[in-house]
């Protein structure tokens, strides 16, 4: 069985070796593609995802994902966690894949919509519809939510209150943090050059925060000592630890 975590593969020709291994693993996988939410919203907020980037079929989206995917792969693997919970889960896609690999993994989201698809899709693989749990970030509780790892990927660009979120998110840290957003203005650029949401200056809907690499360093500094700083094309991905007293 093909499996990711394998990779990355260094070397002068690892960068073509590691994209063609991907290619090769969601290939081994179609049929299983996962169903999106597509812009839905809940309570007036866009919930999961607008389209299923993972599963896409043009190749420069599965180039830019490529990058996304080796990146959280390997920084999972650095902090050699004993349990996962992924915060703002969306519809499953890494709480369930965690799982298959035989981690111990949860996921929760504040959408309804989003825990409903990620439980049927649970059960559509025979995995554990209880792994997933209807809860805000900023509604997570010291001891009942808390794991060795915790990752909020692609979360803190729709909330209206980013501190507040990482103060809950460091309150159920047991060692490690992975977070992930967006690179701006890299990521309006690249949707303006797709001739997307023009008449948002290329922002996605339900971004409604904006961070440069060197903004959002700043803010997670402020909650998290930073081990490890990743920026694959267009994101900036962080692997950090709760802050030393």
């Amino acid at each position: 069985m093909l499996d990711s975590s394998l990779l990355p593969i260094d070397g002068f020709y690892g960068e073509r070796i590691n994209l063609l291994y991907l290619r090769l693993i969601r290939k081994g996988n179609k049929g299983k593609e996962m169903k999106v939410l597509g812009g839905k919203t809940e309570n007036g907020i866009v919930v999961g995802n607008t389209y299923d980037k993972y599963a896409s079929k043009n190749p420069i989206v599965q180039r830019l994902m490529h990058g996304f995917e080796l990146n959280i792969d390997e920084l999972v693997q650095k902090s050699d966690p004993k349990s996962i919970n992924e915060v703002g889960c969306g519809e499953g896609y890494w709480t369930l894949r965690w799982i298959e690999k035989g981690l111990l993994a949860r996921g929760c989201d504040f959408s309804t919509l989003a825990i409903d698809s990620a439980r049927k899709e649970a059960d559509l693989r025979g995995l554990p519809t209880e792994a997933f749990n209807i809860k805000s970030i900023y509604e997570l509780t010291e001891g009942m939510d808390s794991a060795d790892l915790i990752v909020c990927c692609e979360v803190l660009e729709h909330l209206e209150y980013p501190r507040q979120a990482l103060k809950a998110l460091q309150n159920v840290t047991n060692n490690h943090l992975i977070l992930s957003v967006p690179r701006e203005p890299l990521w309006r650029l690249l949707n303006l050059a797709r001739g997307k949401y023009f008449k948002h200056f290329g922002n996605t809907p339900g971004h409604i925060q904006q961070w440069t690499k060197t903004c959002f360093l700043s803010i997670v500094s402020e909650f998290f000592d930073i081990l490890d700083v990743r920026s694959p094309i267009p994101w900036t991905i962080i692997l950090c630890s709760k802050k030393k007293i």
